[in-house]
């Protein structure tokens, strides 16, 4: 089995990072329309961080948002680091593993698509936002493809050749609570006849 990293550098650079940007626009537009909603209706300025950040392609849009004051995109893939910078604009990008990774910096907003399966211990990193990267009142909201409901995901590891957790929605949404998470919901975006959808988990502090 092949690290994420590794997989996912390699993806950045042949262009790949392009095609998952497209597939993942429509369950990503709903998660951000609903978090940056819920920021829109408090009237302040917010702080937003993207855990596993790929090129860049999100934190880049919601850098746009007038109430937005910063942004930040974490990944520990070289390439998607570069290709993020590629951009421009004023959004911050951190290289790390998101496994060891502490962030000395609080968010109102914390958003991840398609990465804490792939994490070594993704239960510890989602008490360690819970506890120490969220600010009070802050959300942390992720989509995830490969779950148990979702049988096309089931043969994804073996495809792919990197190890995936297989958990169950309702493992994940466990998870968020016992990390101490407040209003802890799930809902299937883009759902249709031969889609079970994106798993989206979301809670806030």
């Amino acid at each position: 089995m092949r690290k994420p990293i590794d997989v996912f550098g390699e993806w950045a650079e042949t262009g790949k990072d392009r095609g998952m940007e497209k597939t993942h626009a429509i369950p990503v537009d709903e998660m951000i329309s609903f978090a940056l909603k819920e920021r829109l209706d408090i009237g302040k300025n917010f702080s937003f961080l993207d855990l596993g950040c790929g090129n860049g392609w999100v934190v880049h849009k919601v850098s746009n948002n007038t109430l937005c004051y910063r942004a930040v995109g974490i990944d520990g893939a070289k390439q998607m680091i570069t290709n993020a910078e590629s951009r421009g604009g004023d959004a911050e990008y951190i290289l790390a593993n998101i496994n060891s990774f502490n962030s000395p910096e609080k968010y109102d907003v914390i958003h991840s698509m398609e990465v804490l399966y792939y994490l070594e211990d993704p239960s510890g990193i989602v008490r360690k936002i819970s506890d120490s990267w969220l600010n009070k009142g802050g959300r942390l909201i992720v989509g995830l493809d490969h779950y148990y409901e979702n049988t096309d995901s089931h043969s994804w590891q073996e495809k792919v050749g990197t190890r995936m957790l297989m958990l169950k929605e309702s493992e994940w949404v466990q998870i968020f609570e016992m990390a101490g998470l407040d209003e802890v919901e799930s809902w299937h975006s883009n759902k249709h006849t031969d889609w079970a959808g994106t798993l989206v988990i979301t809670g806030k502090k």
